[in-house]
């Protein structure tokens, strides 16, 4: 388990990163010490050998009399000797960076299920000490009441710098009603943040460093024409301010690109509109079907339009097919316009790097880290094979866990109809731990023209 947070280190220049990789690690200790136990039971009694589906049936009645033990005297509810009977999961915090120092510290997970043995909650605070920050925290609950319905809250705080806050909640998942819709709320202050500048090849050699706080609200209304076809629009207020960072060590964004816009405090109001075309067999886990995006939009500093930050348009893909039950192939491509702008802030402009998926945000590219690439405009494809080599039952849910070898390419232009050449590839793999139907948390190790990127969260990338 030490070993894995380690290669989790990169998950500390990203706050939200950072509470998807502590529920992440969770789940795959929670995996490997739960096998470790069904491995290290008594032998069976008798010759035959049991099949897969009695030992599976085997280890739900123990896990139900270990739960049906708990109205009993404190000596027969927990076996320390055993993980898997612990009331809650001690998950040990070590993340290494270069750049952002050594965090150490322990995240107390608890896990609830339903009589269906399906994840409906997680509680994750955790307690944690960096060079640079000092000493923080961080408190977690993700609710999943139905397939249809969730919501999370998350915050947490350093002494110095790193604070943030994330709430949402979203009804109307799974468009069988007329009106789907989320609202969100945001409050983030990140000190490590990292920009090289502008264009495709912008040079390592620039990397600075700058502190980026943000506060915005996002709501989306849908309405399901059908099941399949949802028209949305989508609103959000945000309020950025660029500043000199805490990392001494490497120059400040104001030093190096002292004239780039978007230093200091800038506002912007986004009003979106999107065709949506959805046919997945299941919107978390997805194993066939597509999920097709058309948006355009328009960003302005205030209430008035006539005062624009820019205009985007785009088209972001994902499809999905499996020739085999335990075998799913995932795609995704993205292209991104910026048709007009006016003084864009260089964050306004489209974005590669990292791991994530945003519409309209930062782009898929698991070789390099969190918005490497700045452009007017921006593609990307990616492809996954998750191969599912591992399925079982532990502490009242199940898991699988799969094997992902992927692919990625993309660059960001800013003339030009879909240029194919000068693309960032990346090539690596990811291990993923999915509790049904609500949770996947996985861990992308990426190889890029910069080296190495591990990457950990909560859902797929895609």
């Amino acid at each position: 388990m030490i070993q894995l947070s380690r290669n989790l280190r990169r998950a500390w220049n990203d706050p939200a990163r950072l509470r998807a990789a502590v529920i992440a690690a969770a789940a795959v200790c929670l995996a490997s010490t739960a096998r470790a136990a069904q491995q290290a039971g008594p032998p069976a009694t008798g010759p035959a050998t049991p099949s897969p589906a009695a030992a599976r049936a085997a280890a739900r009645a123990t896990v139900r009399r270990l739960h049906a033990a708990a109205s009993g005297p404190p000596s027969h509810r927990i076996n320390w000797l055993n993980p898997t009977t612990w009331p809650v999961l001690p998950v040990p915090l070590t993340a290494v960076d270069p750049l952002s120092g050594t965090t150490l510290g322990i995240i107390p997970t608890w896990l609830h299920t339903n009589s269906a043995d399906q994840i409906t909650r997680i509680i994750a605070p955790d307690i944690n000490y960096n060079p640079y920050f000092g000493w923080g925290w961080d408190a977690r609950i993700y609710e999943y009441p139905s397939p249809n319905t969730q919501w999370f809250l998350t915050g947490g705080a350093n002494q110095h710098v790193q604070s943030g806050f994330d709430g949402k909640f979203e009804t109307g998942r799974l468009r069988t009603g007329l009106l789907s819709w989320s609202v969100e709320a945001v409050y983030d202050r990140n000190g490590t943040p990292r920009f090289y500048g502008i264009g495709n090849n912008s040079l390592r050699i620039n990397q600075t460093v700058y502190t980026d706080q943000q506060m915005w609200v996002n709501g989306t209304v849908g309405w399901n024409i059908t099941h399949a076809w949802q028209f949305a629009y989508t609103f959000i207020a945000r309020k950025v301010k660029i500043g000199a960072s805490r990392l001494l060590h490497l120059p400040s964004i104001s030093q190096r690109f002292k004239d780039i816009l978007g230093l200091g405090t800038t506002h912007e109001l986004l009003n979106r509109v999107s065709m949506i075309y959805d046919t997945r067999n299941n919107i978390v886990i997805p194993t066939r079907g597509a999920y097709v995006i058309a948006y355009g939009g328009i960003a302005s500093r205030n209430a008035n339009i006539d005062d624009s930050l820019f205009t985007e348009t785009g088209v972001d893909a994902r499809f999905y097919w499996s020739p085999s039950r335990t075998l799913t192939v995932a795609t995704h491509f993205d292209v991104r316009y910026e048709p007009t702008t006016n003084h864009v802030p260089f964050w306004g402009l489209s974005r590669l790097g990292g791991d994530e998926d945003v519409i309209g945000g930062s782009q898929p590219l698991r070789g390099y880290g969190s918005s490497r690439f700045y452009g007017r405009d921006a593609l990307v494809a990616n492809i996954e094979l998750r191969k599912t080599i591992l399925s079982f039952h532990t502490l009242s849910t199940h898991v699988e866990i799969q094997v992902t070898p992927f692919f990625d390419s993309g660059r960001v232009f800013s003339h030009g109809i879909l240029p194919l050449h000068h693309l960032h590839n990346v090539v690596g793999i990811g291990f993923r731990g999915i509790a049904p139907p609500s949770v996947v948390g996985y861990v992308d190790i990426g190889v890029g023209g910069e080296g190495m990127a591990v990457f950990t969260g909560i859902g797929y990338p895609f």
